[in-house]
């Protein structure tokens, strides 16, 4: 379906970053996600990625950090057969099919109904997997997921978008409707929000950036039923060789000074 043409903007706009990124570390020789849907699906869009200024660093970066969740996603429904599989703010990202969850797990993917609609031209239906065309931050959509099986709820760039009060409203909707299970994001401190404003890539889409957090234990407080379980770099090393001098560099520095760690990382919790 050559030629599929999209009129996105703000943040909707950036969900063509992270698909080019990934298609573009998909090409790569040994790519670590391997994700030829990606690919697939920037070649059948009718889009300049150019003005996106993504580069190959930005495509091995945004390829390790999918990794990193699809390990845990993939342990979590392990652990926990007949689970749920939750994608908030799903965009054009194919977890679904690199994870390919066992039959025995229902998987969701919610996003605005612009998204959803493009996720059907592009990519195939596969059985007990729903597509929920739904802002993450309306509170209806949940009456669609099951609440008596343990849920492994996945956002992966979408918390920086998010007002604070309407990412908080929407974790505690999330612990209170689930049975239990996980959570995982990435998520920036103020910082790191600043460093945000400032990528040229952000900036081309014109999406603006809100909640920053500097205390993943901020959460529990905020939403009781929460556990901290972990905070993970975004960024591992032996993943990064491949990256140029410069992006080697602030891996390097990342890993030593803990202001650094703080702008970006992924975090998990238990509920």
């Amino acid at each position: 379906m050559a030629g599929e043409k999209v009129h996105l903007t703000g943040a909707k706009e950036t969900l063509l970053m992270t698909l080019y990124g990934k298609a573009l570390e998909s090409r790569l020789p040994h790519s670590l996600l391997g994700d030829h849907f990606a690919d697939e699906a920037v070649r059948k869009i009718d889009y300049d990625f150019s003005r996106l200024k993504v580069d190959e660093n930005l495509g091995i970066g945004l390829a390790i950090r999918a990794k990193t969740l699809d390990v845990r996603v993939e342990d979590f429904l392990a652990r926990n057969p007949g689970a749920i599989g939750l994608h908030l703010g799903c965009g054009l990202d194919t977890r679904v099919f690199r994870v390919d969850p066992p039959p025995a797990v229902d998987w969701y993917d919610v996003d605005y109904p612009q998204v959803i609609e493009l996720r059907r031209k592009l990519y195939p239906s596969r059985d007990h997997y729903h597509l929920i065309a739904s802002s993450v931050t309306e509170p209806g959509w949940l009456a669609e997921v099951p609440r008596n099986r343990p849920a492994i709820v996945v956002a992966e760039g979408l918390t920086p978008y998010l007002p604070a009060d309407e990412g908080l409203r929407l974790v505690s909707r999330l612990v209170s409707h689930l049975v239990g299970g996980e959570l995982m994001f990435d998520a920036y401190s103020r910082f790191g929000l600043t460093l945000l404003r400032l990528n040229p890539t952000i900036k081309a889409t014109g999406a603006e950036v809100h909640w920053a957090i500097d205390d993943p234990h901020e959460l529990e407080l905020a939403v009781p039923k929460l556990r901290f379980v972990e905070d993970i770099s975004a960024y591992m090393p032996e993943h990064a060789a491949r990256m140029g001098w410069s992006a080697k560099l602030f891996v390097r520095l990342w890993k030593h000074i803990p202001a650094l760690r703080k702008v970006g990382r992924l975090l998990r919790y238990r509920f």
